[in-house]
């Protein structure tokens, strides 16, 4: 119900997964398919997925910066789907992101929505993601919800991998003991899915949607409390294995081999916890399937939350230290030239060679010390006779005749700043991203940004759907660009910036007919460009087509995307 750190709110999640026990309901897509933004998406959010048929009812024609009670302002559409949308929004009042869900008055689920969300906003459970406002108003509901930018869902967790044990028992234990509280209640979550569950930035687990996410879909269940266990139980299977516990693949998850069955997590993977694999198979126990050793399967968040506490406590990691470079003894404490004596071991002492006594001996040290003493009085020759050369070459360079203009020829040419007389975004294809923040990429202000949208697919930028985005800065009049400078928000994996010369600020022209100038990928927070063909031109196209990923915050959700600032031209 209330955010995640993706900009998509858990209404619409592309699952595709099976109805657990409850077989309420078919799973839809996200509004979010693959290789686009995330954003509104309708033709990829269609079919009810629920028991109610929305009927005639259309979701409510709505765009950014509409204002709802004159409070909440509307920023970026993220779900649209069954007549009903799901916005970021901003509270004025409070100052701070939200999340919004509309839909038409006369829409079916109108009313249930209401009820669920006024339900749970009475449960005042911190686990949960709060409601704020649930308002029937100038023919629309809405629901307003909390919006957690430091919260990272865990779908995305586990695209890198399957939990470490510690993690995942932490995750089963506050989740089972959160529904639990909430079906004392009378509450039931009814869509508990990967992207319901978000672990925020203090390592706490939360849970969005509580009744909400049903109402909206229009799903119910004759026994919620086997449905909303049974949903706990593949969320841990999916946290120990990254694997989905059934046939189909769901929530960017793998599923099953078809045809084998319910198999127990240590199965799957080797090195699986085996207790929290008995665990999720109780959980998941469904048509005879059970844990293998036969416990009673748990049928409600309750009895989870017993089987839990019965399981011997698995304590985090050990933190881990690195261990300090071996203390090194200076030579002044050693001596010079052997190693410091051990305690207790005694020393061998090297006998010193036997001097050269013989006629041979000493004829063989006088030659010896001849050739020293020439080796030196050559050396110092040598010494004097340079540093005579040196001080010749001084003096010539001091005495050195400036050019016409009275300047040294040999000195090098000053860098000179040019001044951005104006910008304006760059579209080659589908919208714009945030049109009205170009100016802040170059008022000298490091603490503001233009910022893309956030994107699925990622470094790369698909051409089919999105070749790039950037922003063509006007110089004014004719200048020679040496060097760009470009201030990133966000780091990791990769950047790719590319500067191109055209013939105006407008987005008519295609990046294939432009002079490309100078480009750079980078990791970093930093970008600077040196271009290698430097040629005379007034407008300059800064082109991003890679982005990195990086997690929600109030402005987007989590996806590949970047932010600019302090872009700077020399000449």
């Amino acid at each position: 119900m209330a955010e995640r750190s993706t900009a998509a709110v858990d209404v619409a999640d592309n699952s595709g997964d099976e109805p657990l026990t409850a077989k309420a309901g078919q799973s839809t897509s996200d509004g979010v398919a693959q290789n686009r933004e995330r954003e509104t998406d309708s033709e990829e959010a269609q079919g009810s997925g629920g028991t109610e048929s929305p009927g005639k009812a259309s979701p409510p024609e709505l765009h950014s910066g509409h204002k709802l009670a004159r409070r909440y302002r509307l920023e970026e559409c993220v779900t649209r789907l069954d007549g009903f949308s799901s916005w970021r929004a901003v509270d004025e009042k409070l100052r701070r992101a939200v999340g919004v869900h509309l839909l038409p008055a006369d829409h079916p689920r109108a009313r249930s929505v209401l009820a669920a969300a006024r339900s749970s906003a009475l449960l005042g459970d911190p686990r949960f993601v709060q409601v704020l406002d649930a308002v029937e108003e100038n023919d629309l509901v809405y629901v307003v919800h909390e919006w957690l930018p430091d919260a990272t869902e865990l779908t995305a967790l586990l695209a890198s991998g399957p939990l470490e044990v510690h993690e995942a028992y932490q995750m089963v234990s506050q989740v089972s003991q959160a529904m639990a509280a909430a079906h004392r209640e009378g509450l039931a979550h009814l869509r508990l899915t990967p992207s319901a569950v978000l672990r925020t930035s203090s390592g706490q687990w939360r849970i969005r949607g509580l009744a909400v996410n049903a109402a909206l879909r229009g799903i119910s269940s004759d026994t919620p409390q086997r449905t909303d266990t049974e949903a706990i139980g593949a969320l841990l299977y999916a946290a120990l294995t990254q694997r989905w516990p059934y046939d189909n693949d769901a929530y960017g998850l793998s599923g099953l081999p078809k045809g084998v069955g319910l198999i127990a997590p240590d199965q799957v993977r080797a090195g699986v916890h085996r207790g929290l694999s008995e665990l999720a198979m109780r959980a998941l126990a469904n048509d005879g399937a059970t844990a293998s050793r036969h416990e009673t399967p748990c049928t409600t968040p309750e009895e989870l939350v017993k089987a839990i506490a019965e399981m011997p406590r698995i304590r985090p990691p050990e933190p881990t230290f690195t261990a300090p470079p071996e203390y090194q003894r200076t030579s002044y404490q050693q001596g010079y030239g052997r190693p410091a004596p051990h305690m207790g071991a005694t020393q061998p002492v090297t006998a010193p060679p036997p001097p050269l006594q013989s006629r041979t001996g000493k004829a063989l040290k006088w030659a010896v010390s001849a050739l020293l003493i020439a080796a030196l009085g050559l050396g110092s020759w040598q010494l004097a006779d340079a540093l005579m050369d040196r001080a010749k070459s001084d003096d010539t360079q001091k005495t050195k005749t400036p050019d016409g203009n009275g300047k040294d020829t040999d000195k090098t040419k000053p860098v000179k700043p040019i001044a951005i007389k104006g910008a304006q975004e760059y579209v080659a294809k589908g919208d714009a991203q945030a049109p009205g923040d170009v100016g802040k990429t170059y008022d000298g202000d490091s603490s503001t940004y233009w910022r893309s949208k956030s994107f699925v697919d990622g470094p790369e930028m698909k051409p089919a759907f999105k070749p790039g985005v950037g922003i063509v800065y006007d110089l004014g009049s004719q200048q020679t660009v040496t060097a760009a400078s470009i201030g990133l928000r966000y780091p990791g994996d990769h950047t790719t910036i590319t500067l191109y010369g055209t013939d105006s600020m407008g987005s008519s022209t295609s990046v294939d007919s432009m002079t490309k100038i100078g480009t750079i990928t980078t990791s970093g927070t930093s970008a600077k460009i040196t271009v290698s063909q430097k040629a005379k031109t007034q407008y300059v196209l800064l082109w991003i087509t890679a982005m990195p990923y990086a997690s929600g915050d109030q402005y987007s959700g989590a996806g590949y995307k970047q932010a600019i600032t302090d872009v700077k031209f020399t000449g």
